[in-house]
């Protein structure tokens, strides 16, 4: 079938004499905007591309289950992102039968499949967050792939029933009309994202770039279905609907890789099972450490009390504000201590004893009569007594 496209005899500037008609817009430099999206839809590509090997490639690496069974998920993404920047060409060159089918049924269906993941992200995200297990992979598939499924047969309906897709003559009523049900599933990412952030703290941060990224889709939706439904036509100007939809699809397709893919794959090998929530359980943590540390010194203030402490006899010398170890082991200068300590105190049981011991010049007495030169001797540390 020919081309739909008026012809153009003289090429204009920035394409050459060999290059179709239907192609202009990828090369004119009067028609800038083309040049600039064709620019940043061949960079979406590449880099969809990267992140898909790397995706790939760092699945050895993944060690939480919990995240490794989102692997899938974001496999699709990037695998629909990437059409979306492929199909941004479609919008840039000229209408023809391969474009105008292109662009009716492809729009729809891989938006469907990127905000279909979206959403069962959000799913997973809040049964982990809440549940700390989560879904298996290909549970997590299944869903997204019924929810996608749901746009892919409404569009070949549609297409069937009407065949105006085969003629370009889709009105942009009807063009936006088929698109509720991808509406509904952004809309309806945005409150499982919220609900994310109520969940433990260490999921708080992927649930984050889940609702940036619905909520920065949202405003480009709302943004481009204006233009598209009420401005192009109020100022009469129908050529800006094919940019409108291709910068939509270049837009959103960067929001996708810049908020969701690329944060995603960086985060992948982290390990859930390490971190835990500051919030709920420091405190606690710290006083049961505390508790558990106070019975230890408890239990084992026995042997404290039998560690001797000479030259001292207040009973709080030995405290020193800080706790002891689980297990009292004596050093040997306790030891040491101990054996000193015990001999001084035998010593000085010895030694405080009185007796009466005779003296040199000590007379006989008999037991008739009183002994008046008798000694009485004591012994001690530092004195003696005598008694006459």
């Amino acid at each position: 079938m020919a081309s739909l496209s008026p012809s153009t005899t003289v090429p204009p500037n920035g394409c050459g004499p060999s290059v179709l008609p239907l192609y202009y817009k990828l090369c004119d430099l009067h028609a800038m905007w083309g040049v600039v999206v064709e620019s940043l839809a061949a960079a979406g590509v590449v880099t969809s591309f990267v992140l898909l090997v790397v995706l790939l490639a760092s699945l050895p690496f993944v060690t939480d289950q919990k995240r490794r069974s989102s692997m899938g998920l974001q496999t699709g993404f990037l695998v629909c992102t990437m059409g979306l920047f492929s199909l941004t060409f479609a919008f840039i060159v000229g209408q023809s039968f391969a474009n105008c089918v292109a662009r009716r049924f492809l729009f729809g269906v891989l938006f469907a499949g990127c905000f279909a993941c979206l959403l069962i992200q959000g799913v997973r995200l809040n049964v982990v967050a809440h549940r700390d297990r989560g879904p298996q992979g290909w549970m997590l598939c299944l869903g997204a792939l019924g929810l996608w499924l749901v746009e892919v047969i409404v569009n070949i309906e549609w297409i069937v029933i009407t065949g105006e897709a085969v003629h370009c003559s889709t009105s942009q009523q009807d063009f936006a009309m088929a698109l509720i049900y991808v509406m509904l599933l952004l809309l309806g990412t945005m409150p499982v994202a919220v609900l994310t952030l109520m969940g433990k703290q260490h999921w708080r941060r992927e649930g984050a770039f889940l609702l940036a990224t619905a909520s920065v889709s949202f405003a480009i939706w709302v943004v481009w279905l204006t233009m598209y439904l009420y401005v192009n036509k109020s100022i009469g100007n129908s050529s800006w609907d094919d940019p409108t939809l291709a910068i939509t699809l270049v837009t959103n397709g960067w929001v996708f890789l810049i908020l969701s893919s690329t944060p995603q794959i960086c985060m992948l090998t982290e390990n859930s099972e390490m971190n835990f929530d500051y919030e709920e359980a420091s405190y606690e943590n710290v006083l049961k450490q505390h508790q558990v540390s106070k019975n230890i010194y408890v239990e084992n203030k026995a042997f404290t009390m039998e560690e001797p402490n000479p030259g001292n006899s207040s009973p709080y010398s030995s405290y020193t504000g800080q706790l002891r170890g689980c297990v009292y082991q004596p050093t040997e200068l306790a030891l040491i201590s101990k054996g000193l300590s015990t001999k001084q105190k035998e010593w000085s049981y010895e030694t405080s004893m009185t007796r009466i011991t005779p003296t040199p010049h000590s007379r006989s007495c008999s037991p008739t009569t009183a002994c008046s030169d008798h000694t009485l001797s004591t012994i001690g540390p530092s004195h003696s007594s005598t008694v006459g």
